[in-house]
C-alpha cells in the first residue's frame, strides 16, 4: 500500500472534496448497534462541516494514499470565550488567559479509515492541525458515551475538565484540552490533577 501523506487544504479545495469527505464519514462510522450514539447521518454531517467552514480560520488536514484515508478539522476558539459558553461551572484562569490570547484551536472532528501502514494516523492529523496553527491549547468535545474515544484522546494526553452544554444538542459534552509546550502543560498541572479527581476514567 501507498505511503500516508498528509496535507493541508483551504476551504475552498473543502468544498471541493464534500462528497469524498462525507464517504470517509460513513466508511469511518460505522457502528454495533449497541453504539448507535456514532451513527449520524451524511447529511447531518455535511450540514456541519459547512458550518464549520463559514468559520474565522477553518483549517483542515488530510491524509491521503491512493485516496483519502483520514482528515482534521476545526478552527481557532475566539479570544471573546464564546466557544465556551454552556461550560457546567467556571471555567479555570489558566484557559481563560489562553482563550483570551488567541491561543486555543477547537478540533471538531477526526476522520480515519483503517491503515495498516500509519497505526497512529489520527494522532498525526491532530498534531499536524494544531502545529500549524501555533496552537498552545486544542479542545474538543467528546459524546460522553463514547468510552473509546474518550481512552483514545486520553492516551494522547488530552485532560478532560468538564461538561459543557450546546443548545442544538441535548447532550452535554466532556470537554478535552491538550496542553502544548512545557509552559501550558506546567500552567494546567493542577487542573489536570482537579478533573482527574472529579471525574475518573
Amino acid at each position: 500500500m501507498s505511503a500516508v501523506r498528509l496535507r493541508r487544504v483551504n476551504r475552498w479545495l473543502v468544498e471541493d472534496l464534500l462528497e469524498d469527505l462525507a464517504d470517509l464519514y460513513v466508511a469511518s462510522c460505522e457502528t454495533e448497534p449497541s453504539e448507535e450514539y456514532r451513527s449520524r447521518s451524511r447529511e447531518e454531517f455535511l450540514s456541519r462541516l459547512t458550518g464549520d467552514i463559514r468559520r474565522p480560520g477553518f483549517a483542515m488536514v488530510i491524509a491521503e494514499t491512493d485516496g483519502l484515508v483520514g482528515c482534521a478539522f476545526g478552527f481557532p476558539v475566539r479570544s471573546d470565550g464564546s466557544w465556551w459558553h454552556g461550560f457546567d461551572g467556571a471555567l479555570p484562569r489558566s484557559i481563560e488567559q489562553l482563550t483570551e490570547s488567541n491561543s486555543v484551536f477547537a478540533i471538531t472532528n477526526m476522520l480515519v479509515r483503517p491503515h495498516p501502514q500509519d497505526q497512529d494516523l489520527a494522532g498525526r492529523l491532530q498534531e499536524r492541525l494544531l502545529v500549524d496553527h501555533q496552537a498552545l491549547l486544542g479542545a474538543t468535545l467528546v459524546d460522553p458515551a463514547d468510552h473509546p474515544a474518550l481512552g483514545v484522546f486520553r492516551s494522547w494526553g488530552w485532560r478532560d475538565i468538564g461538561e459543557i452544554w450546546r443548545p442544538t444538542d441535548p447532550t452535554a459534552f466532556r470537554v478535552l484540552v491538550l496542553p502544548l509546550g512545557e509552559r501550558t502543560v506546567e500552567r494546567l498541572e493542577e487542573l489536570a490533577h482537579h478533573a482527574w479527581t472529579r471525574w475518573p476514567g
